[in-house]
């Protein structure tokens, strides 16, 4: 059967050297009451992430016009504080706790991306590129560490609280910049930058004392974090 000419596979590994994102409040549970308490704001929250990976097929339309389809991972952590009198512990005997908490994710992204090649100069081709897709973050435990503040009649002594991670589908672009060159027949080796903005979506559900005295649904969302990333990539013609 013949494939036909254009027709590629491509593998890429990255690196992102900066990640911006972050997360607005979380909600609380009063247990004095057993009910819902106000929202709190996180005193700081951000993300982290480092290596990305991916795999895929596109197609060479014309010598300056390619898409494809690709299938990527990323891993990261979320990390975030509050300090506030005014937020109920959850194990502790006292009315207000300092936390601080961090829990790791996964993502998998489905992004069909088109691209430009602008010609090729002593065997050098500049491209640009944009995508669109989903992505599947996919959040571990956050597990939150309690400090009592104000009067502490449970003592002082840090409690770690475990948090349901959460996961959830977002929509994703990305933009890309780079340069290839056909180094053998047939295979061409690319170095490229990437920006990639996931929206926001759900971190973490309520604690299981929480939850036993009365609380439902999610406890924190983030707002979707951003990535600039560098990126190497193969790209096997099948001729």
């Amino acid at each position: 059967m013949e494939i036909g000419n254009g027709w590629y596979l491509r593998g890429d590994v990255g690196y992102d050297f900066s990640t911006e994102g972050d997360a607005t409040s979380f909600r609380t549970w009063d247990f004095n009451t057993n009910t819902e308490g106000p929202a709190v704001a996180y005193s700081s929250s951000s993300f982290d992430t480092d290596v990305t990976a991916g795999f895929g097929v596109g197609y060479q339309f014309t010598n300056w016009l390619r898409g494809e389809g690709m299938f990527n991972y990323q891993r990261g952590t979320f990390n975030a504080t509050s300090s506030a009198a005014a937020v109920p512990c959850t194990t502790l005997l006292a009315d207000g706790c300092n936390t601080s908490g961090a829990a790791d994710f996964e993502s998998y992204g489905l992004m069909a991306n088109g691209y430009i090649d602008l010609g090729t100069f002593v065997g050098l081709t500049p491209y640009v590129g944009a995508g669109a897709g989903v992505t599947l973050v996919d959040y571990g435990n956050y597990l939150a560490s309690e400090t009592c503040v104000g009067a502490c009649p449970g003592g002082t002594t840090p409690v770690t609280v475990t948090h349901a991670g959460q996961s959830d589908w977002r929509f994703t672009y990305a933009l890309m910049a780079g340069l290839s060159y056909e180094f053998m027949r047939n295979l061409k080796a690319d170095l490229g930058y990437k920006y990639t903005n996931v929206s926001g979506g759900d971190i973490y559900a309520f604690d299981g004392a929480s939850a036993a005295a009365g609380a439902t649904g999610v406890q924190s969302s983030d707002n979707g974090y951003s990535t600039h990333n560098v990126t190497a990539s193969l790209r096997y013609a099948l001729w």
